[in-house]
């Protein structure tokens, strides 16, 4: 028999019965497939005819056991089977008693050694692959960010992966083996558990929000998934449940929320306040918003102020650049594209109005948009339908649309650039949003906004700006507007080592006029504009320490032209 090709049976053992005279008188299935021999052969004949020589050497105790009852195992014995081939066996006597109690045989239990070492070698093999496959799905089960758990039928934790212990705060031998509602403590254990719903029904929970019970007390919200457990037969042998901490998606949504309050849009003077009443009536409508001012004044903040603020809160809000992309690249943008649409079209892509659908699109600076999509645009705006690039279907879509730009779109419009059709439909609701240097009452409440929320970012305990510096942001002409300001408001806490930030840490740009105002006032040559841009490069050549390069770049300057200013007023 070939053992690598045959698998081995169950019956390991082969059992035959000897009588007194070491006759057999009972031969079993499996001892006629280990000697080759049938029982019909073998009943009736000696041992030895079956079993070999080795049965009647001295060192073979059959004629022990029959004599004095005793029990011998594992002896080694050499035979030759039917098919002439030498087997080694294992051979255990076990004395055979009548109903006097006298013994009146053998029986002799024997198995092919060399079946024991192949079953004991499968046996190692099927164990390392089972630990193969164990540590592989430990490893997966650690490596997913989420929770993951499962439990038996009585609702013992049976595996508690990596994320599970980070999200608890249970380590896993702490965990197993404890009913899951005891050490989770969730909100919804008990009937409404996503877990027992699933156990009783058979259909899996997805994204069920619950609370759970840290173990050092801090209740957190999870979204939790679950599915039944089955084993090879199908039966039912437990459930598992993935869970995820909403934790931080809460408090980025708090955050997100707070940032685009009407209250975060700074500002007490009169423009301002107008503003904040024109904001009010605008955010409970469904009109199309038209946001125009200058580079740097918030306009996108007004725009997400509109939408967290309205009936779409809950909906997307889709923010898009029109000047950042070319034409071809933008109608894609926008409306999307069909596979094979153009080359690189690979796979059907949906576009901004389809993400924002039900939510909000913000078009910013869409006075840079082409004609051909203005086009499109106007239809969308009339319609609310569209058709991706290079597709046929016509798509149906729910999106207010707020636009914003920092050009005079009426004057596009003379000019021929912008369609007037389509500047009459965006502008339905018109936003105009001051520059900085038209609100310069609101300056100091804004310098105090920055400097509390870069005290909070980088950990730092600034309490404000000395008067000198006040009156340098004041004079200050801002041409990037509010973004410009918090910029400098940054770069000043990057330098500031006290707790109050002075001129010096001010960028370059914005000391130049302070400086300019200086030296006015005390140079006497005649040439003061001359004096102010030494005094400006000078400035800037200290805070770079030297260095050409950055103070070109500051500046705004060539490298060569920076150059010719220093040699002209001797700073080489």
């Amino acid at each position: 028999m070939d053992i690598e090709k045959n698998p081995v049976p169950l019956a390991m053992d082969g059992v035959l019965v000897v009588d007194r005279e070491l006759k057999i008188i009972s031969f079993s299935k499996t001892a006629e497939r280990i000697t080759g021999y049938s029982a019909q052969e073998a009943v009736g004949k000696p041992l030895q005819d079956i079993l070999g020589p080795d049965t009647t050497s001295p060192s073979f105790p059959i004629l022990d056991t029959l004599q004095n009852g005793r029990i011998f195992s594992n002896l080694d014995i050499l035979f030759v089977d039917r098919n002439n081939v030498q087997r080694s066996l294992s051979v255990t006597l076990s004395p055979l008693c009548d109903i006097q109690g006298k013994v009146s045989g053998v029986v002799v239990t024997f198995r092919d050694v060399a079946e024991m070492q192949h079953l004991a070698y499968q046996l190692m093999e099927r164990t390392y692959e089972v630990l193969i496959e164990k540590n592989k799905l430990e490893a997966i089960l650690n490596s997913i960010t989420d929770g993951v758990l499962t439990i038996d039928p009585e609702w013992r934790i049976t595996s508690f992966n990596r994320a599970a212990q980070q999200i608890t705060g249970y380590s896993q031998q702490e965990a197993l083996g404890q009913n899951c509602g005891s050490l989770l403590r969730g909100s919804a254990c008990g009937q409404t558990c996503p877990m027992r719903r699933t156990i009783e029904t058979g259909q899996p929970t997805y994204n069920a929000e619950v609370e759970i019970i840290t173990k050092d007390g801090q209740k957190i919200p999870i979204s939790v998934n679950t599915a039944l457990l089955y084993d090879d037969d199908g039966n039912v042998v437990g459930a598992v449940e993935s869970f995820r901490d909403l934790s931080k998606i809460r408090q980025l949504t708090l955050e997100l929320e707070e940032r685009y309050r009407f209250d975060n849009i700074l500002g007490k003077s009169k423009p301002m306040q107008e503003l904040y009443e024109l904001l009010e009536n605008v955010v409970e409508t469904d009109a199309t918003v038209l946001i125009q001012g200058e580079s740097g004044t918030g306009k996108e903040l007004v725009a997400r102020a509109i939408h967290y603020n309205g009936p779409r809160r809950n909906k997307p809000f889709v923010a898009v650049s029109c000047s950042a992309l070319a034409e071809s690249l933008l109608e894609s943008e926008l409306f999307g594209h069909e596979k094979g649409a153009f080359t690189g079209a690979i796979r059907t892509k949906p576009g901004r109005f389809e993400l924002a659908n039900g939510g909000t699109l913000f078009l910013d600076e869409i006075g840079d948009v082409s004609p051909a999509v203005q086009v499109k645009l106007l239809r969308v705006l009339d319609e609310q339908k569209f058709e991706r690039v290079g597709g046929t279907k016509t798509l149906e879509v729910d999106v207010r649309v707020i636009a914003a730009t920092n050009k005079n779109l009426l004057e596009e419009v003379r000019k021929g650039n912008f369609r007037e059709d389509l500047y009459y439909r965006l502008n339905v609701v018109p936003i105009w949003l001051p520059p900085l240097r038209e609100r310069k009452d609101d300056i100091p409440l804004l310098v105090q906004h920055f400097i509390d929320r870069f005290n909070r970012k980088m950990g730092k305990n600034i309490r404000g700006v000395s008067s000198q510096a006040l009156e340098c942001l004041m004079s200050y002409h801002w041409p990037g507007n509010i973004r410009e300001l918090e910029n400098a408001i940054e770069q000043a806490f990057v330098r500031c080592r006290g707790d109050e930030i002075n001129v010096e840490h001010l960028p370059a740009t914005v000391q130049a006029g302070t400086i300019a105002t200086e030296v006015v006032k005390v140079v006497t040559t005649g040439r003061p504009f001359e004096e102010a841009e030494k005094q400006v490069l000078l400035q800037v050549l200290r805070e770079v320490g030297g260095s050409r390069t950055e103070a070109a770049r500051r500046l705004g300057l060539s490298k060569a032209t920076l150059w010719r200013k220093m040699k002209k007023f001797g700073l080489l």
